[in-house]
C-alpha cells in the first residue's frame, strides 16, 4: 500500500513539476515588452450584439454565459437569476439582459451594481437590473450555495 501511496506522489509531483514549466514557458514568452505599459494598451474587443440570432438560442447562450462568469460570486447569483427568470423574459427583456452580463468589462461592477455597492450607470438602470437587485437581496433566504442543474 505504501508503494501506491509513493507512486502516486511522484506521479502528482511530476504533473505539478510539467505544469510549471509549461507556465514558465509561456510567462517567458509573452512578457510585456515595457513595464510601462498600461490596461489602455491592450482594449479589450468591444461588445458586439449578435444580429439575427434566434430567441431560443440567445436563451441558451445566455444561460450558459450566466453559469461562467468567471467569478463564483457571478456565476452563483445570475445562473440563480436565468434559472428563475430567464425563460420569462420577451426579446427586449432577453437582449437587455444580454447587454448587462456582457457588455461591462468588469464582472466586480455588475456585481456591486447587483448588491447596491456601487450605483447603477444610466445605461444599465432598467427593468431587468431592478430585479436582479431583488434577487441579489435573497429575501426569502434562499439557498444559493450552488448553481442550478441544467
Amino acid at each position: 500500500m505504501r508503494l501506491f501511496s509513493l507512486i502516486r506522489a511522484c506521479q502528482s509531483y511530476a504533473r505539478q513539476s510539467t505544469y510549471q514549466a509549461h507556465t514558465r514557458v509561456y510567462l517567458q514568452s509573452h512578457r510585456l515588452s515595457s513595464t510601462n505599459n498600461t490596461e489602455d494598451d491592450y482594449p479589450l474587443p468591444e461588445y458586439q450584439e449578435r444580429q439575427k440570432e434566434a430567441l431560443e438560442v440567445k436563451k441558451a447562450r445566455l444561460l450558459y454565459q450566466s453559469r461562467k462568469r468567471g467569478m463564483l460570486e457571478n456565476g452563483l447569483l445570475l445562473s440563480t437569476f436565468a434559472a428563475e427568470f430567464l425563460n420569462s423574459f420577451d426579446a427586449k427583456e432577453t437582449t437587455m439582459y444580454d447587454k448587462l452580463i456582457n457588455k461591462p468589462s468588469n464582472d466586480w461592477e455588475i456585481y456591486y451594481w447587483a448588491i447596491g455597492n456601487k450605483p447603477t450607470p444610466e445605461e444599465f438602470d432598467n427593468k431587468i437590473m431592478d430585479m436582479l437587485k431583488k434577487h441579489a437581496s435573497n429575501e426569502n433566504l434562499d439557498d444559493r450555495s450552488r448553481q442550478p442543474d441544467l
